[in-house]
């Protein structure tokens, strides 16, 4: 008889899972459900009482609650990626500018009235907790948004997509305004964590700097390398889920934090040395403090070579070990399931290091290694500016990165000799085409490492392409002319008309219906409403309330008033003299002369709002903000601008700083110098919203001129063709001499009128205009841009056509939805597809509990 406790299970039975443990009922997406995990989540999960008055709770409370439905979904998806193991993408970007999350979840699972609802049943507004939440500061610019805008089409499209960036502690900066200067303060957006992320240190990665390379043979006689004495730096996954719109599918974005090997050293903190103590934890913190340390000095150089490499090597490890997991060794059908996407320049490290990982990591060959390399690396070059390209000194890849200089060195050799085959004895195409520059500093041109280490090179607008093909790689399409393809960029609708334009999304979806959200090409249905009055007035309608509501966030930020009823003229973008800034700034003081001249006869009164940040160390568009901000200053405080001109520098521009502007802007300035702007987004956004453009045939202004005709769009300027003309023969004092227009402009700045009590402040910026060698070509357009203002200023008077034009700008942007772009990627770079997950987003098996 077994004398054993039958009231102590034995072993066997306690190892027996009598649960699933992944099997929870699926939560509610309705009012009450919602309600009941907010309030379970505040009261339980986040400890609050009646006593906690902070709507910060309110706001992690109903993140959490939406990031648990998020999760079920995340979980389908994964689920459905691992079942299937399709071929994947990997998606690098140093940026992803993904602004504030919780208003976009809500919009694309599809609960934003019943999340509205649940909240109202407590006596709270979800907008207003909405606003509570920070931008996460992992972007600064249009490459950052437009790669956030990818992976929301990418989820909405039901691709197998995964990116990977930096989860940066202090984002860019916080920009303010001092006196007219731009000041730089942390963006602590982290303060209070980040409710949508999930660290998983499971998945930690080593990443290693420095060090020498040591040269062995192993067992087989085979030349091997390593690398010794590094100095390494831990890879901290977090992830975050990325939703699809309304389809069950959630993919991820993975974000890097570094962490050092050894937090604390109690030794050296014992011996007194209390900065040594944490010396490896703070130079590990520096990786992924800031996005784009100042790089004017040799430290800031090395930092942001170390930060690209951390992306790289983290990503790409984490890659190969999820590889491994499911196929073992046998690398045989990598690239047959793997794609990787280098978002720009920045990550194309990644051409070496995954060299580096098959060879010395994997034991492959050189020649399969590179088969696998060049078949898997997909690089979108998204600028024409050569010094934007990134390129870094030899000595410092050397001490950084030895075995990696290596590797570029022997692809170096192999691709010299291809060319040389190809074109024997062109030793200047030799010299232009090799990947290390050769001169009084040796640099590794990281542009050349990505063209010679893929298999797909695209721009990002039809004329960005053609000039990159025609100039900037010009000796590389001669030689790999399949490899070069255009992929006109785009924007996602749901974040850039339905959520930040709810009014006029309803409007629209009242005309035409909701499809445009999913398939943005029937937004042509609206051509059909261009002209109907009772349309129109309801247009305008929605266009008067977004434009108070936009007038009241300047007043309250900057404490002037804008009138709703006056031309809102708009440039928010990156200050950088190529976007031309200065251009816009020179019309401001040409409206103002005329004010002051009494030449006001036909006027139409104008906001100008200006808004972007310049980088820290970019000295001259610094100067350009401080001079956006005295002629303000000057317009603004005096009474005979009023009613006429209005001016404001809007600081800290941001995501959810333009999800309030686009909607409220009447004429949206595009005005970079021809050839300059690679595609530009921010015009689309614009666009999308019923703006009308003024701008140069640059960039995706082309194709979008194209799409709305161009009676619908304020032409100017020189073409990149003439510019290319016009700058061997270029006298911007000639043409200061002919335009007096241009010459009273120029007098009030080299006579300190905007500066009286800084004089010569502004010498630099009139310099540059007068100079010969002015590379942006101001001066050469200002003519031409007045007469195209001066042709806006007239449409304005007339309401009804304006509101056309309006209308059909909305109705031609379906062209430029990011649905498209992805489309268009994966059709012809990416051949993926499309999985939707197991358990349907629309399950009624639900619990209301979170």
């Amino acid at each position: 008889m077994d004398q054993r406790d039958r009231s102590q299970p034995d072993a066997t039975a306690a190892r027996r899972p009598r649960r699933d443990l992944m099997d929870v009922p699926r939560l509610g997406m309705d009012r009450d459900s919602l309600a009941e995990s907010f309030q379970r989540h505040f009261v339980q999960t986040l400890g609050r009482s009646d006593e906690s008055t902070s709507t910060h709770y309110h706001f992690q409370a109903l993140a959490l609650a939406i990031r648990s439905r998020l999760v079920e979904r995340w979980r389908d998806s994964t689920r459905s990626y691992s079942a299937a193991q399709p071929r994947r993408l990997h998606y690098l970007s140093l940026e992803f500018l993904i602004g504030r999350t919780l208003g976009n979840a809500v919009l694309n699972l599809g609960v934003a009235d019943d999340t509205a609802a649940a909240l109202y049943e407590f006596g709270l507004s979800l907008e207003e907790i909405a606003e509570l939440e920070p931008d996460a500061g992992l972007g600064n610019g249009g490459l950052g948004r437009l790669a956030a805008c990818f992976l929301d089409s990418c989820a909405t499209l039901q691709l197998p997509v995964r990116g990977y960036g930096l989860r940066y502690q202090y984002g860019m900066f916080r920009q303010l305004i001092e006196n007219g200067w731009q000041v730089e303060e942390p963006d602590h957006w982290l303060r209070n964590g980040n409710p949508w992320e999930f660290e998983r240190p499971e998945f930690t990665r080593r990443v290693r700097f420095g060090g020498h390379t040591h040269c062995y043979r192993d067992r087989h006689g085979r030349l091997r390398f390593d690398l010794l004495d590094t100095q390494d730096v831990l890879a901290v996954p977090y992830d975050m889920p990325i939703p699809g719109y309304r389809n069950g599918t959630v993919n991820s974005l993975r974000l890097w934090a570094a962490q050092p090997t050894d937090v604390f050293d109690l030794g050296e903190f014992n011996e007194g040395d209390y900065a040594g103590s944490v010396r490896a934890k703070n130079e590990a913190d520096n990786i992924t403090m800031v996005l784009y340390p100042n790089d004017a000095t040799e430290n800031g150089k090395e930092l942001r070579l170390r930060q690209q490499y951390f992306l790289a090597s983290a990503t790409l490890q984490d890659v190969l070990a999820d590889w491994k997991a499911h196929h073992g060794d046998d690398f045989s059908r990598f690239a047959e399931l793997n794609c990787f996407q280098l978002n720009d320049t920045h990550p194309t490290v990644a051409v070496a290091e995954l060299m580096r990982l098959l060879m010395d990591e994997e034991g492959l060959e050189w020649d399969q290694a590179w088969e696998i390399t060049s078949s898997t690396m997909a690089y979108t070059n998204h600028t024409l500016l050569p010094e934007a390209l990134e390129r870094w000194p030899v000595a410092l890849f050397r001490q950084l990165l030895p075995r990696l200089l290596d590797i570029i060195f022997e692809i170096n050799a192999r691709f010299l000799g291809e060319v040389s085959n190809r074109w024997p004895g062109d030793i200047d195409r030799l010299r232009r085409m090799s990947i290390i520059e050769e001169g009084d500093v040796q640099q590794v041109r990281m542009a050349h490492l990505a063209i010679v280490g893929s298999f797909s090179v695209n721009g990002v607008a039809a004329l960005h392409t053609r000039l990159l093909t025609e100039e900037l790689f010009r000796d590389f399409h001669d030689l790999w002319p399949e490899k070069f393809n255009n992929k006109t960029n785009g924007v996602t609708q749901r974040r850039w008309l339905a959520h930040c334009n709810p009014p006029l999304a309803k409007l629209i979806s009242e005309a035409i219906g909701d499809g445009w959200q999913r398939d943005m090409d029937q937004l042509d249905r609206l051509r059909a409403f261009a002209d109907d009055a009772g349309f129109q007035q309801q247009w305008q309608s929605v266009r008067q309330t977004n434009k108070r509501q936009l007038a009241a966030l300047i007043e309250r930020e900057c404490g002037v008033k804008f009138d709703p009823s006056h031309l809102f003229d708009v440039q928010v973008k990156r200050i950088h003299e190529y976007k031309r800034q200065l251009l816009n700034v020179l019309h401001v003081i040409h409206l103002y002369d005329r004010i002051k001249r009494g030449d006001t006869a036909d006027w139409t009164p104008r906001c100008v709002l200006i808004g972007g940040k310049a980088a820290p160390g970019y000295a001259r568009a610094k100067l350009i903000i401080k001079l956006i901000g005295n002629v303000a200053s000057v317009i603004n405080c005096d009474p005979a601008m009023r009613g006429l001109l209005s001016v404001v520098f809007l600081p800290n521009y941001s995501v959810t700083l333009m999800e309030r502007i686009c909607p409220g802007t009447d004429l949206s300035e595009q005005i970079s110098t021809a050839g300059k702007e690679a595609s530009g987004t921010g015009n689309m956004k614009f666009m999308m919203n019923g703006a009308l453009t003024i701008g140069t045939l640059d960039g995706a202004n082309i194709e979008i001129r194209e799409a709305v005709g161009a009676d619908h769009f304020f032409l100017f300027g020189l073409t990149a063709d003439q510019v290319l003309e016009e700058r061997q023969r270029y006298r911007p004092d000639l043409i200061v001499a002919e335009n007096k227009a241009l010459a009273r402009v120029m007098a009030l700045l080299e006579r300190d009128h905007f500066s009286r009590f800084e004089a010569g402040l502004f010498r630099p910026i009139v310099e540059s205009i007068l100079s010969p060698h002015d590379p942006w070509m101001v001066a050469a357009d200002f003519a031409s841009y007045l007469a195209a203002q001066e042709a806006a200023a007239v449409r304005f008077n007339d309401p009804q056509a304006w509101t056309r034009s309006s209308i059909l700008n909305t109705a031609s942007s379906g062209r430029f939805s990011t649905d498209r772009t992805i489309r268009e990627y994966n059709e012809e770079i990416w051949r993926l597809p499309s999985i939707a997950p197991r358990t349907g987003h629309d399950s009624r098996r639900t619990r209301t509990a979170s």
